[in-house]
């Protein structure tokens, strides 16, 4: 059917739906005949596939040919053979499970932010999940929404929708819900029709849902919504490149090593070959990248609880090196619970009291509080000018036994000061009702409704009070027009000017007869020559915890520049309130952006302590545009619609969960649940935090390829039994390291993470001196208490250096004894001691352990115990012990390995103590100098 046809009446009888909408039981017969409002996501690559990826990527075919060459007759290690294979298993049933546990962790954060529409159901709006829409439904459509099916209009206001995802215009088409019979038309273009995937630009109105799912456009050419293929993240790539200069690193060892061999050792080629492989394996993280997606994802999580909900794994380490935050004010610094304190109207200050939104209160006028009948008469006017151009709906709500506002919070104060002057604006509305809008703009600053009154046809216009003021020439005071005069302006200014000094926002009201225009009602006809009827001034307190968090940003070198459409003044006050300024401040207005260059901007950026105020998002986009040339990493708040370009523009798009628009939440890369200031800064905090913990998980796995390493390097050396089998190399890096370093992945934030400047965007995640730390302070240390425990051993049961270089030189003469399996049995569980030492070691790159909580990391401990279990399982159980070449421990054996766990500790403990005294000493200096 050619719902575009039809006009309204048709069109409910077609829907078979009445004016009131739909009733919940129709609703549900309905779901069962159509199904969810939801679009069929592209087939996915199956699981098996993903899986044997794992298989067959560079490395994986380099430990199949050395696995291969283990069954070789001449080589004759089978055993090496299996465990290659076992790793090349192990690695891709983790790497596997990894992925999978990432991206489930991601597709259920999906969730957390669900699709809503609001619609007309049994006379009442109500609002819905958008997959639970159905034929016959009416939207109730708002700017900044996102349309969830296709509908017909049945009513428009100026209203335009962005249909670039269907048609790939992005100039706002205009709409309105005449029928269109009688000529061609473009099925995707129709002007009476809103299309499921569109969003509201501007205007507002309602639509008649005839087409969900796989029914509506969209549906139709679904598969253009999921062309886009997952891209690796900057910090994804940064891991490739640790993982090439880590192999590269391997590779060039075990080449050395292969080398040595056969020139040194004199071991056949094959099998020189086959043990660099092994060497290779060992110093090589096969589970690093997974691993780090998956730290990634439980980042993700941790600051979902927060309420700061992360769209794509990129946006972590970009929060992290943040140095700009740009931030709205209402909402957002503030509670966005207005309240009206003041009103200037009939030429006099009043006060009215009450709080929230419980429309009971008093106006007051020099402490005298005003009886019922000086109320309606002093404020009738203007109530009913603040009651008609609104769109907000108070009432109380039984559920939660509080009264509450649905929509603006603004509109929702102006509604609740209407009450409390006796306007009853729903009854009111029933006999003069609204037939135009024009939309509140931020570049116009205003809004204007239009009325059939008992007086004819009159605009009801409410805005930021100059730009209202310079479309003012009469003022209404007690019913008698009078011309604006300049003195009359100048007290309104004054009041105006005041209002915001103590933190209050203003707005102006004012009227138009309209009896006299025609039916043309443009912005241009409507919007000038106004009465003005006053200026209400309503306070939206700070929230309690933005100073706490503004302060932390201070500490940590974030700078916060307040970007806010309000009145310069009131957005000083407020800033100072919380801190964002502390001294002179410099507010620049919009007008004064449009007339900087580039250049100009860029420098006046530079300065401390601005503001920008009456800006609109235009202009938020060129704010982010220059401080990315300034060099900064900048995160942008936004709620509206227009604020989509400013969001995409800057580094962070961050997005209010609750005021903010569909459109603003897409285009966003990050989205607050509690449109908190101070979440945005917790956010920081954990993005910094999973930057240091890759790196903290990162040097505690590269810490134990020294002690891995340096047993072969003795055996050449000095002819000694090997004292590391590659089999117990292969148990460490693929057994034994991998659940710590996951709880080291989890760390939470260091203390005093937040008083460091943030992190360059370009700076490595392996850094050279991460390498020395690793390979040159740590891996050292472990590969001394390994050999120690070795020796101390063999000297126990009577060996010399000399008699071990003597055994050493045939390996068939010791291989099988029973004191040189326990020997390496010894070494092998001193590295696991002692990486136990350094799991605590590596908690903190600074600070000491034992500041931060020594048994905070709830998670490290577990998996210290699956090491000790797993090495135990290795050591003890038959057939494990035998291919591991371990022998049961003794209890003094047990003593002597456990005396090594510390050993990491205690220095990395001392090398930070170091460190501090020296920070200390240069600030002594620095602050006596």
């Amino acid at each position: 059917m050619n719902y575009y046809e039809l006009n309204k009446e048709q069109l409910f009888e077609a829907l078979k739906v009445t004016e009131k909408g739909l009733s919940e039981e129709e609703v549900k017969k309905r779901l069962e005949v159509y199904g969810l409002n939801i679009i069929q996501e592209k087939r996915k690559r199956p699981l098996v596939f993903k899986f044997l990826d794992n298989f067959i990527h560079i490395l994986a075919i380099i430990l199949w040919i050395a696995a291969i060459l283990c069954f070789i007759p001449g080589v004759d290690m089978p055993q090496l053979g299996y465990a290659i294979i076992a790793v090349i298993v192990i690695n891709a049933i983790f790497s596997f499970l990894q992925e999978y546990k990432a991206e489930k962790a991601l597709e259920s954060l999906k969730k957390i932010i669900p699709s809503y529409a609001n619609v007309l159901r049994s006379d009442e709006v109500k609002e819905v999940l958008s997959s639970e829409l159905v034929p016959g439904d009416i939207l109730i459509l708002n700017e900044g929404d996102n349309v969830s099916a296709d509908a017909r209009l049945i009513e428009a206001f100026d209203l335009r929708t962005n249909n670039s995802v269907l048609t790939g215009e992005s100039d706002p088409q205009r709409k309105s819900a005449p029928a269109i019979v009688g000529r061609d038309v473009d099925l995707l273009r129709l002007t009476n029709v809103v299309y499921a995937g569109t969003s509201i630009t501007s205007g507002n109105g309602q639509a008649v849902v005839y087409a969900t799912g796989m029914n509506s456009e969209f549906g139709k050419i679904a598969n253009l919504t999921q062309k886009v293929k997952d891209q690796l993240s900057p910090l994804q790539k940064e891991i490739n490149k640790a993982s090439k200069l880590l192999m590269y690193i391997a590779v060039g060892i075990g080449i050395l090593f292969f080398i040595l061999s056969i020139a040194v050792v004199r071991l056949p080629f094959i099998t020189s070959f086959v043990f660099a492989i092994g060497i290779i394996v060992a110093f090589v993280p096969e589970g690093l990248l997974p691993t780090v997606t998956l730290a990634l994802a439980m980042g993700v999580q941790r600051m979902a609880k927060k309420n700061a909900l992360i769209k794509k794994l990129s946006s972590v380490e970009t929060l992290g090196s943040t140095t700009v935050i740009c931030t709205d004010k209402t909402g957002t610094l503030t509670q966005n619970e207005m309240t009206i304190r003041e009103m200037w109207v009939n030429g006099n200050n009043y006060e009215i009291t009450g709080v929230g939104y419980n429309p009971a209160g008093d106006f007051m006028v020099d402490s005298t509080k005003l009886t019922g009948d000086e109320v309606s008469k002093t404020f009738k006017k203007i109530t009913r000018a603040m009651s008609y151009c609104n769109n907000a709906r108070n009432y109380f709500d039984n559920t939660l036994n509080q009264w509450v506002v649905k929509g603006d919070p603004t509109e929702g104060a102006l509604l609740v000061t209407a009450k409390k002057a006796g306007f009853d604006y729903i009854n009111e509305l029933r006999n003069e009702p609204r037939i135009f809008l024009l939309p509140f703009d931020s570049n116009r600053k205003r809004m204007s409704s239009i009325h059939d009154t008992v007086d004819g046809t009159f605009a009801f216009i409410k805005g930021a009070p100059k730009e209202m003021l310079a479309l003012c020439d009469k003022i209404d005071v007690n019913g008698e027009i009078k011309n604006l005069s300049q003195g009359i302006l100048n007290d309104i200014l004054k009041y105006n000017d005041d209002y915001a000094r103590e933190a209050l926002r203003v707005l102006a009201i004012a009227y138009k007869d309209l009896n006299n225009i025609g039916d043309e009602y443009s912005v241009k006809n409507v919007e000038k020559d106004m009465v003005f009827l006053g200026l209400v001034a309503m306070i939206d307190p700070p929230r309690p915890e933005v100073e706490t968090a503004v302060k932390e940003c201070k500490k940590s070198g974030i700078k916060i520049i307040m970007i806010t459409g309000d009145y310069g003044l009131t957005a000083d006050a407020i800033a100072r309130k919380i801190g964002i300024i502390d001294g002179e401040s410099q507010i620049y207005l919009g007008t004064d952006i449009e007339k900087m260059n580039d250049e100009s901007l860029r420098e006046a950026l530079k300065l401390e302590n601005i503001i920008f105020a009456r800006v609109s998002p235009e202009h938020k986009m060129r704010i982010a545009e220059a401080l990315k040339k300034n060099g900064h990493i900048v995160a942008m708040t936004g709620d509206g619609v227009n604020d989509a370009p400013a969001l995409k523009a800057a580094d962070i798009g961050i997005a209010m969960g609750i005021s903010g628009t569909d459109v603003a939440r897409e285009a966003a890369d990050m989205i607050l649940t509690d449109d908190n200031f101070a979440s945005i800064v917790n956010a920081i905090e954990e993005g910094r935090a999973v930057f240091e913990n890759l790196r903290k998980f990162i040097h505690y796995i590269l810490a134990s390829n020294i002690p891995e390493a340096v047993p072969f390097i003795l055996m050449v050396l000095f002819k000694i039994p090997l004292p590391l089998t590659i089999m117990q190399i292969i148990a460490i890096d693929m057994g034994t390291d991998l659940l710590p370093a996951l709880a080291l992945a989890a760390e939470p934030p260091e203390p005093g993470i937040m008083n460091r400047p943030p992190r360059h965007r370009n700076e490595r995640l392996l850094t050279g001196k991460g390498l020395v730390r690793a390979y040159g302070f740590l891996g050292p240390i472990e590969a001394v208490a390994a050999m120690a425990a070795f020796f101390i051993f063999y000297y126990d049961k009577g060996f010399t250096f000399a008699k071990l270089r003597e055994i050493g030189t045939n390996p068939q003469n010791y291989s099988k004894d029973i004191i040189y399996q326990t020997a390496t049995t010894v070494n092998h569980t001193t590295i696991i001691m002692a990486q136990i030492g350094n799991a605590f070691a590596c908690r903190t790159n600074y600070d000491s352990v034992f500041k931060v909580g020594f048994f905070k990391n709830k998670l490290l401990f577990l998996g210290i115990i699956g090491e000790i279990v797993i090495i135990n399982a290795l050591i003890y159980i038959p057939g494990l012990n035998t291919l591991f070449n371990h022998y049961p421990l003794s209890w003094n054996n047990w003593l002597l390995v456990i005396a090594f766990i510390p050993a990491v500790l205690i220095f990395e403990e001392l090398r930070k103590l170091i460190l501090r005294l020296m920070k200390n000493k240069r600030q002594l200096q620095t602050i006596n100098s």
